[in-house]
């Protein structure tokens, strides 16, 4: 390509600067990050709402179903955060005691005098201290009589929902927007920095 095209492409391109684009990285960055933090925050109020409607006995259904559309259609909303985070994050503690009672109940009903005699023997050797103490204690008392109690699958009481990579809302498209300014912003200075070099 000869000097006089490319000056004439230099005369129209030359109006369009880097710093332009530079704006465009800070203004959609900015939005970015404020609509990914609301993202988050939003996402820690349908966890509590989860956690109340478990205490509660309410529609805990209901809750996590919220919950898990809202992950799955949201970035930055991820569960587990930090090192040292439980896994899975959502362990329902209230529904876990209530589905306990009630295999105890069902329990009590067909051997209530072998169910009485795990109780007291478990609270003669002190093994009482927490619920899944007494839980597991009385589970291999009624084991070595042969009365093989079931376990609770984590599935009714834990859960994890994975946060979307990107999603079509404000934080998604700012995000997007932010990036292909930030690629102009690059290609431009570039392209006036060749073109002022050789023309």
């Amino acid at each position: 390509m000869d000097k006089r095209r490319l000056h004439h492409y230099w005369r129209y391109l030359r109006e369009i600067k880097p710093w332009y684009f530079l704006v465009f990285v800070i203004v959609f960055g900015a939005i970015a990050l404020v609509s990914l933090r609301h993202n988050n925050e939003r996402m820690v109020e349908l966890r509590d709402a989860v956690y109340a409607a478990d205490k509660n006995s309410g529609d805990v259904e209901g809750a996590l179903r919220e919950l898990r559309e809202y992950v799955y259609g949201h970035m930055n909303t991820s569960l587990a955060t930090g090192p040292n985070a439980v896994h899975p994050p959502i362990q329902l503690k209230y529904t876990y005691e209530r589905l306990q009672a009630t295999r105890q109940q069902a329990l009590g009903q067909n051997n209530g005098s072998l169910y009485g005699q795990a109780q007291q023997t478990c609270n003669e050797q002190g093994q009482t201290a927490t619920a899944q103490e007494t839980i597991n204690c009385i589970d291999n008392f009624m084991a070595t009589r042969g009365v093989q109690l079931e376990e609770v699958p984590d599935a009714l009481y834990k859960f994890d929902f994975i946060s979307a990579r990107w999603s079509p809302d404000l934080a998604g498209w700012s995000l997007l927007l932010a990036c292909t300014s930030a690629i102009g912003f690059i290609m431009s200075g570039m392209y006036h920095w060749l073109m002022k070099r050789y023309l």
